[in-house]
């Protein structure tokens, strides 16, 4: 289920609080990294386990079924969404999972790539919420499209972050897009695309 409220419409810049929109006619956004970072479980507790996840969708149904998934244990069948660095404890410095989209080599048929991250559910229902030093960025070499703390999806289970559109030039546009859902990582999955 679907809950948190919604961004606005894109703008042209970033903006505390806001949309990014690139929107090159000549280039469009070509590769990003989404990091996550969070602490692990205090001692005694189950490991906390995050992942990111992120979904492709045709052109010609940009919010119904993904045409596949990538997450930790999966990558794109053309190569282009991999998972570079994972972690099922949140153990490590800095960012411990990363994933890496080279939008710029997606098959003209995409038109739709939507991130987010789930929460694994082991040893009861846990949220957002209960996580400290919890983060996520987007990154375009080095420009920050995205950085948020979950706190707008603090009593969530999974959570969209970012969605890319192919533009009428062929380019990619990113849209910041933090919408909470009450779902487990298989039906995030399926879910995640109907955010608009």
């Amino acid at each position: 289920m679907l809950h948190g409220r919604g961004r606005g419409g894109p703008t042209t810049d970033r903006h505390e609080g806001g949309d990014v929109r690139v929107s090159s006619a000549d280039t469009g956004i070509k590769k990003v990294e989404v990091r996550l970072k969070w602490d692990p479980s205090p001692l005694g507790e189950p490991p906390r386990h995050l992942d990111i996840i992120a979904a492709t969708y045709t052109a010609d149904d940009p919010h119904g079924t993904p045409v596949y998934v990538v997450h930790y244990d999966s990558r794109s069948p053309d190569g282009t969404i991999n998972m570079t660095r994972h972690s099922q404890t949140g153990q490590g410095f800095g960012f411990v999972e990363v994933m890496v989209l080279e939008l710029d080599r997606l098959a003209s048929s995409f038109g739709r790539v939507v991130v987010g991250v789930v929460f694994h559910q082991r040893g009861g229902n846990r949220t957002f919420g209960d996580l400290t030093n919890a983060g996520v960025e987007v990154v375009e070499k080095y420009t920050e499209l995205l950085v948020d703390d979950f706190a707008q999806v603090a009593d969530s289970t999974a959570t969209t972050v970012a969605e890319f559109v192919r533009n009428d030039f062929g380019g990619w546009e990113f849209h910041e897009m933090v919408h909470g859902f009450d779902s487990d990582a298989v039906t995030f999955a399926q879910e995640m695309g109907a955010v608009r």
